[in-house]
């Protein structure tokens, strides 16, 4: 039988959330956050990239700004009002130390105590892999919280007045293949529903499917998998590092 889930730590009141694109955080982890700015916390949402990229029948020019705007509602949907889009490329996302610089200078900026990530292993688990995005953007989040509290990196940035952060206290995985915590996810459950319904040119592209079936059954499903590990409630699963 699989180890239970553990109870996500709830002694934090700021979080930040670093993905790749936009939907990242929709396809699971809004749940979350959505109980979390219902419980008087606050979220901010930085993108790597503004998905241009992912979207056939779209010209990237054509679609970076309409999934900006899906993005934006999209975080509106759970209470989060503060989305930023860094600019790197869609699709060729590059690990490095540019990527971790402007990482590094969101966490300064937002001084967070929980950063949120996407999965940043090669596989979601068995034989699915991940995409280069998934695993650079995830891989350099993780870089970037030590870098953010160490002012001998990046010095360039104290000078912009954004001086070191060393208050992060965790740093929460979702779309792991090894999750060790999970948060209840009833109480968010229909935000998160139609905050990925926000994104509904990237979905109606996606499948021929009905958006909101489509929605509702991918987070029925995500959700009471990991209730199996965690005393049968639907939940999101996190893979948790502390600092």
């Amino acid at each position: 039988m699989a180890e239970q889930l553990q109870e996500m730590p709830t002694d934090w009141q700021r979080a930040l959330a670093i993905v790749a694109h936009p939907d990242d955080l929709e396809y699971g982890a809004s749940a979350a956050v959505a109980t979390w700015t219902d419980a008087g916390r606050s979220c901010v949402y930085v993108l790597a990239s503004s998905g241009e990229a992912g979207i056939d029948t779209l010209a990237p020019a054509e679609a970076a700004p309409l999934r900006e705007r899906e993005q934006r509602a999209s975080a509106a949907a759970v209470g989060v009002r503060s989305v930023e889009f860094l600019g790197h490329p869609d699709g060729i996302i590059e690990y490095g130390t540019a990527l971790r610089r402007d990482f590094a200078a969101a966490v300064r900026r937002h001084r967070p105590e929980l950063v949120l990530t996407l999965n940043h292993h090669d596989t979601w688990g068995g034989t699915a892999w991940n995409t280069p995005d998934h695993r650079n953007v995830g891989r350099a989040v993780l870089d970037a919280v030590a870098d953010a509290g160490n002012r001998w990196i990046f010095p360039d940035l104290a000078e912009q007045g954004l001086q070191p952060w060393n208050g992060v206290r965790y740093v929460a995985v979702a779309g792991s293949p090894r999750p060790t915590h999970a948060v209840d996810a009833s109480a968010g459950f229909e935000r998160a529903v139609q905050s990925l319904l926000c994104h509904r040119t990237y979905i109606e592209a996606l499948t021929a499917d009905d958006p909101e079936g489509y929605c509702r059954s991918f987070l029925e499903s995500a959700m009471n998998r990991t209730a199996e590990r965690f005393g049968g409630r639907p939940a999101v699963a996190f893979e948790l590092v502390t600092r």
